[in-house]
């Protein structure tokens, strides 16, 4: 089991990088909300890699069964190797590459909002928005949040695929 978390844990994060690279090809083609929809659908490609790692446990090393919480197990270990990877790519990227990203989204979202909500609204939003700007701009809240999201998006992976590919022994 330990090979093949390993090995499809390292395919995963090779590809989330891999994604994550060619975004920034692109990211002069790109507004904030096309940006943050490249992102999970990077993250969700990244992640499909879960259901073959387990099918290949299933099939090459557990004799074609698997039980559901087996399956689910090799999914989880394979989601934090994924997770840690995106969590460091994102401080990378925040605290190094793009240090401005914090304030300058942070702006954006103060001109959407102001843009779509009513003037009560948009004050009650702008102080939401200035009591959480600083603890976002914290490198190690970044990473912890970043790798939280990714994990559960591979949690919820990690199930579907158990149940698919489950197969009781003979």
């Amino acid at each position: 089991m330990k090979s093949t978390v390993k090995k499809f844990g390292i395919y995963s994060s090779t590809l989330l990088i891999i994604l994550f690279s060619f975004s920034f090809l692109i990211e002069d083609y790109m507004n904030y909300t096309i940006s943050e929809v490249f992102g999970y659908v990077s993250i969700i490609l990244a992640l499909s890699v879960i259901y073959f790692g387990i099918k290949s446990y299933r099939d090459t090393i557990n004799n074609k069964t698997l039980k559901f919480s087996k399956g689910l197990k090799i999914g989880l270990l394979i989601s934090v190797f994924t997770a840690l990877t995106f969590g460091l790519i994102n401080v990378v990227y925040t605290s190094f590459i793009n240090p401005d990203f914090t304030t300058e989204y942070y702006n954006h979202s103060i001109e959407t909002f102001r843009e779509t909500l009513s003037d009560a609204d948009f004050q009650a939003k702008l102080i939401e928005l200035e009591s959480q700007r600083e603890i976002f701009g914290n490198p190690f809240f970044n990473f912890f949040l970043m790798a939280l999201t990714v994990f559960v998006i591979g949690f919820i992976i990690s199930v579907i695929s158990s149940l698919i590919l489950q197969r009781k022994s003979k």
